[in-house]
């Protein structure tokens, strides 16, 4: 029988994460994020909560909010909703993680292939975000994530440092199209 040697690739169908460099700006491809969402079940939310911060080492993020304690990092997608972040080459199997901590309090998905993201950072970030999404990018606050259109595509907008730091979580599907959206942006605003 044939070995089969599958390499991974990267949303944009690279071998390795795209980087495009603007002046004051970076625009990277980021891969080493295992991704799952969390959904508490009806009736269970009070459950849910404590066994979140049990096993995340810190409460679940309220509206709009990201929380972080060690190697997890979560934030709010809708009621009752969340994604949980953490390093892929630790945490590969993040959703059964989860599912073995959180037991019948949530629902579990894994959704680390399902979504592409992009780092955006430097000075230059508020300019490139004010040309891509009706979020007011200047009042956004460290550790704030809201979810917007890009292109036409709905995503997830994190602000990690106010002002300078950003992750664009979007379908992978949609890799190409939100990449041209950014690097097509920062070409005009810088």
């Amino acid at each position: 029988m044939p070995e089969h040697r599958l390499k991974a690739l990267a949303p944009l169908g690279g071998a390795t994460p795209k980087v495009d460099r603007f002046e004051g700006l970076t625009i990277t491809e980021f891969t080493g994020v295992a991704l799952a969402s969390i959904a508490s079940r009806v009736g269970k939310e009070k459950p849910c909560a404590t066994a979140a911060k049990k096993v995340l080492g810190v409460a679940l993020p309220d509206v709009g909010k990201i929380a972080s304690r060690g190697v997890f990092n979560a934030f709010w997608t809708g009621p009752e909703q969340w994604f949980v972040e953490a390093p892929f080459e630790t945490h590969e199997d993040l959703a059964a993680i989860l599912k073995a901590g959180l037991k019948a309090t949530v629902s579990v998905t894994e959704q680390t292939d399902g979504w592409c993201r992009f780092d955006v950072e430097g000075q230059g970030a508020v300019k490139v975000f004010e040309r891509l999404c009706p979020v007011n990018i200047r009042t956004m606050e460290s550790d704030t994530v809201s979810r917007t259109a890009i292109d036409h595509t709905g995503c997830f907008l994190l602000c990690r440092t106010a002002g300078e730091a950003f992750s664009v979580y979007g379908p992978r599907s949609s890799a190409g199209s939100l990449h041209h959206a950014l690097t097509t942006a920062a070409k005009s605003a810088l």
